[in-house]
């Protein structure tokens, strides 16, 4: 009996992320469910079976009021998803990316000292292997990233999957959790350069590898 008892663990687990970021103003979006290897929604032919948003209009009804998110979950085990360009950005890299970029920004804040140089702040994974990094919102990739393969910023218009989200292949998970870095957003142009400079060190030594899958693309 125990398939009747983990959907609602879920759903509650859900309700409550969503809610949390919700209340540190972090526009929240209910997700399609995972039914199986695929995800279902309620509208009407809808096509899509990958990670999506359930509601039409979802940069609009985005919201950050917690009667609300909190009435998304009642029935469904929804994908929490947050929408991107207001609260914050999200910097998407390759995992081994991502670790580079990570070590190299607790080293300048061990170095430097707290309120020195805000280069720390939450970042979350997929199970697909790509890490997001939470920046302030508004700054464009700089130059040498514009035609990067493996950097993507999520800004106005788009969304990304939040922990606990599972995928068909598994759980989204935070690396380094919000409250570690008490809700905090680090510069999006520091963050850029510490890519910058892990790509550059890295390029003459590690083989290219095939880009892998990104995570939310923005919704049509």
């Amino acid at each position: 009996m125990r398939w009747n008892i983990r959907p609602p663990f879920a759903r509650v687990a859900l309700r409550r992320s969503a809610v949390r970021y919700a209340d540190h103003l972090w526009d929240v979006v209910p997700g399609a469910w995972l039914e199986g290897g695929r995800f279902a929604c309620e509208r009407p032919g809808c096509p899509t079976t990958s990670c999506h948003p359930a509601i039409d209009g979802w940069e609009r009804g985005a919201s950050t009021d917690q009667s609300t998110v909190e009435g998304w979950w009642q029935r469904r085990a929804h994908a929490v998803l947050l929408a991107t360009g207001h609260a914050f950005d999200v910097l998407e890299v390759p995992n081994s990316l991502g670790g580079r970029v990570l070590a190299a920004a607790r080293m300048h804040a061990g170095v430097l000292g707290p309120g020195r140089l805000q280069v720390r702040g939450p970042v979350a994974a997929t199970p697909l292997g790509r890490w997001m990094f939470l920046v302030r919102p508004g700054d464009p990739l700089r130059p040498e990233l514009e035609n990067s393969l493996d950097v993507v910023r999520h800004g106005t218009g788009s969304w990304v999957p939040a922990p606990p989200t599972r995928l068909p292949q598994g759980a989204v998970r935070w690396v380094v959790p919000p409250e570690e870095v008490a809700w905090s957003l680090p510069d999006s142009y520091a963050v850029q350069r510490m890519i910058v400079d892990s790509l550059l060190t890295n390029l003459d030594r590690a083989p290219h590898l095939p880009r892998q899958l990104s995570t939310a693309r923005r919704a049509a």
